[in-house]
């Protein structure tokens, strides 16, 4: 690999269009050549055909197609991103034309038609006619040439530069057993009148110029180009969930300036346009709302199938739809910086990643075709030596030269993280990379902030507890009228919604409240030290009253007038609906559960005891929590850290495994391992759910891909496996690795 000199320090990236690829041992050997250039650094996958280069300055990129070509293949720089959208049938893999899919599936419809007489009559020596041999020639010489063609051009192109891959296996293999066949044919017995001969699952002793294996050329090829296509459209099935979520954007938005609508392409809008959203309409891209109330589906982006209610100062996300009315909204990110854009982004680059485990499946197939070819070699040697004969040595050695195809170890990992993290997309959790997977296995306790991420974040009016006598209807009005010409969020959750009396001679006063006149009476809003330093009585009970509020760990706003206080009002930042089934959740995963918060002791228990946590740390300053995640880690523990804020930031990228809330700021997302779109603290349980499955497939591939090798091999150099079914086997083993990958896609959310 080539090193970085201490030049190179500001690295640029590009991902690269691979074409020609044909088996894991092609993408393996793109990435060798791609990483020999000095300060390059290149990741190659296979069943997404991309390449993803970090190189330095002095490195053109004229210089990285140049180097993809000489190693036989092509690269080409990505195309201009498409506009925004795409209509339903973007979605549809089935729908959106694939030529290289086409022309294979015209191949393998073609070589099936003529290998199945062959075949056939291979099979089933009653059915053996006089020079049915020829016949077999005949129709097996198509398939052998033209059928396996893709195999033979990729094999020579790797010869011509010296390599070998999978497809040099599948090509040696379909040859020897044509080319034997003509030997027999032409120059042994086969070829005359009258010859049958049997079929068996195993290797008959005979003379070898008196059998002809055209079944095993055209059969084997048939059964590659069957596993091929299969492969290729479930890779295209794959990364349906990606190309979904790229056609969700809007084509088209309503541009309102100076009060005049105009229709306009959603990828002209700038960031501070005004734009409207009619019911039905999509959201063109994010932004918050100006005027008019709707509810808003966003169950395209978060999995909820709730709408959500929005108003004027809420933020909408673009690709959303609007379900009922009309909204004018200014826009705040317009193109790659769009919710929409990121996800897609973080998914496209999580797809690219490779598990440990697969970077040692990348070594081994780098090694493996030479290794095969020289057991090929020896397999022959062996069964010559023990006077065995040609037949037996031949239909061996084919059998190692197909079966040992490890074309499954290169599918493991890619096309599960394709399914994986496209499934993640759809539900609202985004997921960086395959180390993440790995991280989540491993976890054993989730350190939760609280202020976002348990709670809503918002302080809220919780509890109206009038004193004797006072009316709570009244004590709420007259409270809430004075503090509604308050900017500070305790006097905000106070007001309410509104409507509200008309409030004069309104005041505020630094750390102890506000007052003002309403319907004639001067009303005073705050700590009981206010209202005694005004001369109002403070009766027991309302002092008493305050001491429970905050005792509860809520914030109690005393509230009077005439001379006395009328009761208290507590305030607290709500904990959210969803919490507690959230925390369950993660303890039924096997997660130990930490609440962190900068607020007060007493706040934090009464949180804690609400949604199910037990051990809490309280008082933290936003750079203490690093050190909590650091101790807890020093504990021996792995350790999940859910925030959302820009305090949580360096503490998210300090745990083993970092989850930010999707609502949450920019550089908490930025330094996590899984964003959760929605907000939802119970997909966090869904999220790991979801991480340790995709994860628990990949390992089950890679074991299906080795196990079936090692078993394989030794089978196919015993003399015990016809050729034939060695290529059906091989096929199937790529076929059942992207198969078992597919079933993420039926991963289901805890039941809501």
């Amino acid at each position: 690999m080539g090193t970085t000199s201490p030049e190179h320090t500001d690295l640029e990236d590009v991902e690269l269009a691979i074409t020609g690829m044909t088996c894991a041992s092609c993408a393996n050997r793109i990435e060798r050549k791609l990483n020999k250039l000095d300060g390059v650094t290149a990741s190659v996958n296979y069943a997404t055909e991309r390449a993803r280069v970090s190189f330095p300055p002095t490195v053109a990129t004229e210089l990285l197609l140049d180097t993809v070509a000489a190693a036989g293949y092509a690269a080409a720089l990505p195309e201009p991103e498409p506009e925004p959208g795409g209509g339903p049938d973007a979605a549809d893999p089935d729908v959106v034309p694939d030529p290289e899919l086409d022309a294979l599936r015209q191949r393998l419809v073609g070589s099936a038609l003529l290998t199945l007489p062959v075949v056939v009559l291979a099979m089933v020596p009653a059915w053996q006619f006089d020079h049915w041999q020829w016949a077999s020639l005949t129709l097996a010489t198509p398939v052998a040439v033209w059928g396996a063609w893709p195999f033979h051009r990729a094999a020579w192109v790797n010869l011509r530069h010296g390599a070998t891959t999978m497809d040099t296996l599948v090509s040696m293999g379909v040859l020897a057993a044509y080319a034997w066949s003509l030997v027999a044919l032409f120059l042994g017995t086969a070829g005359d009148p009258g010859m049958t001969h049997g079929f068996s699952f195993g290797i008959e002793r005979s003379d070898g110029l008196g059998n002809v294996y055209l079944e095993t050329a055209a059969g084997v090829t048939t059964f590659l180009l069957a596993g091929r296509w299969f492969e290729k459209r479930s890779k295209r099935r794959a990364g349906a969930a990606l190309r979904a979520l790229l056609s969700l954007g809007a084509r088209e938005a309503t541009l309102l300036r100076d009060g005049v609508e105009q229709q306009v392409p959603a990828g002209s809008l700038a960031v501070g346009d005004t734009f409207v959203v009619r019911p039905g309409e999509t959201v063109a891209t994010d932004g918050v709302v100006e005027s008019g109330a709707s509810a808003v589906d966003v169950s395209m982006l978060t999995g909820e199938s709730v709408p959500v209610d929005v108003g004027p100062g809420d933020p909408v996300v673009g690709a959303t739809v609007n379900a009922s009315g009309r909204l004018v909204v200014r826009a705040t990110r317009v193109g790659s910086d769009t919710q929409l854009a990121r996800m897609a982004r973080l998914v496209e680059e999580a797809q690219h990643g490779k598990t440990q485990a697969q970077r040692l499946a990348d070594r081994v197939s780098g090694v493996f075709v030479p290794l095969v070819i020289a057991l090929a070699v020896g397999t022959v040697g062996y069964w010559l030596g023990t006077g065995s004969g040609a037949t037996t040595a031949f239909s061996a050695a084919v059998a190692v030269l197909i079966i040992a195809c490890p074309c499954a170890l290169g599918l493991a990992t890619p096309t599960a993280l394709m399914v994986g993290t496209g499934r993640g997309a759809q539900l609202g959790i985004l997921i960086r990379g395959p180390e993440v997977l790995e991280s989540t296995r491993r976890v054993d306790t989730v350190v939760l902030d609280k202020t976002g991420t348990v709670t809503t974040g918002r302080m809220a009016l919780v509890e109206v507890r009038p004193a004797a006598g006072q009316d709570e209807a009244e004590l709420r009005r007259l409270a809430g009228a004075v503090e509604a010409a308050s900017e500070h969020p305790i006097g905000r959750a106070v007001a309410g919604p509104g409507p509200h009396p008309e409030v004069t001679g309104f005041r505020a006063l630094a750390g102890l409240g506000v007052l003002g006149t309403v319907e004639g009476r001067e009303v005073l809003v705050g700590r009981t030290g206010l209202l005694v330093e005004h001369g109002l009585e403070v009766p027991a009970e309302v002092a008493a009253a305050v001491d429970e509020v905050e005792a509860a760990g809520r914030t109690a706003v005393a509230a009077g007038w005439a001379g006395r206080a009328r009761g208290v009002l507590a305030v607290a930042d709500t904990v959210r609906d969803t919490s507690a089934a959230a925390v369950a959740s993660l303890r039924g995963l096997g997660l130990e559960p930490v609440l962190l918060t900068g607020d007060h002791e007493r706040a934090a228990r009464a949180v804690a005891a609400e949604v199910g946590i037990d051990r809490v740390v309280a008082g933290v300053l936003p750079e203490q929590k690093v050190a909590v995640v650091s101790d807890l880690r020093a504990e021996g523990r792995t350790v999940a850290m859910v925030g959302d804020g820009v305090n949580d930031a360096a503490a998210l990228a300090t745990a083993d495994l970092g989850i930010a809330m999707g609502t949450g700021t920019d550089a908490a997302i930025e330094a996590s391992d899984l964003t959760l779109v929605s907000g939802d603290l119970r997909v966090a349980a869904d999220a790991v759910r979801l991480s340790r499955r995709t994860l628990g497939t990949i390992r089950g591939n890679l074991f299906w891909a080795f196990a079936y090798n090692v078993a394989a091999l030794p089978l196919a150099a015993a003399g015990l496996l016809n050729p034939m079914l060695a290529g059906a086997a091989m096929a199937l083993s790529s076929v059942f690795v992207v198969t078992n990958s597919l079933r993420l896609r039926g991963f289901r959310p805890l039941a809501r």
